[in-house]
């Protein structure tokens, strides 16, 4: 981030002056010069900044300004025409200035735009009342599908129906498409996925509107499959949905949409799913212990486990789970309390490929998680601990004594690099 920071600093200074200094050609020739831009989340860079250094940044091929304060006139300044990847996610830009560099860069493959709010605002008269769509989404869709020829595409707001249809001519080579909160595609758009998007490999849909025969429909037809995400979809899907093979799939993630979910149906998915070297579980709630021997034995080439809200599963600690010695990214929250304060060093000892672990003291059989020395750590680089607060929840009207409930308050990470440890306390949950 220093070194975006003094790149744009330096550049908004060379706007202002003849640029007579060598230090300043050099910061210009830099910038015009880049071919790669990734700044996400970046906030300490201001706007002239940004804007002085899209102007000059014309040979760009990759950019990333993801949840920056990136405003409309910074997409305006860019007069790049070799753009192939731009992730303008969770910015506040909107679908004029999209449009700009969309007809602008018709080699343009992989778009993010998801959790853009402002993507297609109405404008408002004098009394604060909208009245029209200077751009209207259907325009930026319809040019999004006569430019370019689309490889990957996350979208939210705006996203529906006709934006299916009308990115048509531009979704024949899509390989991964996510839809994400404000996205809306119906039980229609879902069905025409497989024909409207035939070489599709990911597929993440997120607060949709999904069921059996849809989910059927999707498995059925995209057989290059690799990875499927339904995460806080609407809707009711069972066990059904899981029933044909998919061998070509390797990551799964299933999050607050298969309540249902019993050992019986998760050894159905270790033989429909039987490749995966992802699994994500989110409020599993009727899974156990005996659960980890299922997933160890039906996956034991697993590379990342996330396990939250699943019933009991490490409620008399880990034993099989152990068993997944492939294993390097491993979370588990709220699963039961049954973790004992050594549990890291066991895990980093008996897995020696982990490198990253998630816990949550809520989980902890003895109140607390012990932390490796430096040199007790084998190759664990970052460790996530988050911690709760007992909250009163009023929202049973019918219980005359409030119950109480964890709700997140703040994680510790820890991170290890070659040289030392670095702990930073944060109020999100990692």
């Amino acid at each position: 981030m220093n070194s975006i920071q003094a790149l744009c600093s330096g550049i908004s200074k060379l706007g202002n002056s003849s640029a007579s200094h060598f230090g300043d050609r050099h910061l210009d020739s830099l910038a015009s010069s880049l071919q790669t831009l990734h700044m996400g989340c970046c906030k300490g860079v201001d706007e002239t900044s940004l804007l002085e250094l899209m102007s000059r940044a014309k040979l760009l091929k990759s950019l990333s300004l993801r949840g920056t304060h990136l405003v409309d006139d910074a997409l305006y300044n860019f007069s790049g025409s070799s753009l192939e990847m731009l992730n303008v996610s969770n910015t506040m830009i909107s679908g004029p200035s999209l449009g700009h560099i969309v007809r602008g860069n018709s080699g343009l493959k992989f778009l993010n735009a998801r959790g853009c709010k402002n993507l297609f605002q109405q404008e408002r008269d004098a009394r604060g009342v909208g009245f029209s769509f200077p751009y209207s989404c259907e325009e930026l869709f319809t040019d999004l599908g006569r430019t370019c020829k689309l490889e990957e595409i996350a979208l939210g707001w705006g996203f529906s129906y006709f934006a299916l249809e009308a990115l048509k001519p531009a979704f024949m080579s899509l390989k991964s498409i996510t839809v994400g909160l404000g996205g809306s595609l119906g039980e229609n758009a879902l069905r025409l996925l497989p024909t409207t998007c035939p070489m599709l490999e990911s597929v993440n849909l997120h607060f949709q509107l999904i069921s059996d025969s849809i989910m059927i429909s999707i498995m059925a037809s995209l057989r290059k499959l690799e990875a499927l995400a339904l995460c806080y979809c609407l809707g009711d899907i069972s066990i059904s949905s899981f029933k044909l093979p998919l061998p070509n799939l390797k990551i799964l993630r299933l999050e607050r949409v298969t309540p249902w979910m019993t050992n019986h149906d998760l050894v159905l998915l270790t033989q429909t799913c039987a490749n995966l070297v992802e699994l994500s579980l989110i409020g599993c709630t009727f899974l156990n212990t005996d659960s980890q021997l299922i997933i160890s034995q039906g996956w034991p080439g697993l590379t990342s486990i996330h396990l939250e809200d699943c019933g009991g599963i490490t409620s008399k600690g880990i034993t099989s789970l152990f068993n997944c010695m492939a294993l390097e990214d491993l979370l588990l929250r709220h699963n039961g309390p049954g973790l004992h304060r050594n549990f890291i060093l066991d895990a980093a000892s008996k897995m020696p490929m982990l490198r990253q672990v998630s816990l949550d003291l809520c989980d902890t059989s003895d109140g607390d998680f012990d932390i490796p020395d430096y040199a007790d750590r084998y190759f664990l680089s970052t460790v996530k601990i988050a911690r709760c607060k007992s909250k009163r929840c009023t929202l049973d009207l019918n219980c005359t004594q409030a119950r109480r409930q964890a709700v997140h308050e703040e994680t510790l990470v820890l991170v290890w690099n070659s040289k030392n440890l670095t702990r930073t306390v944060v109020k999100e949950r990692l």
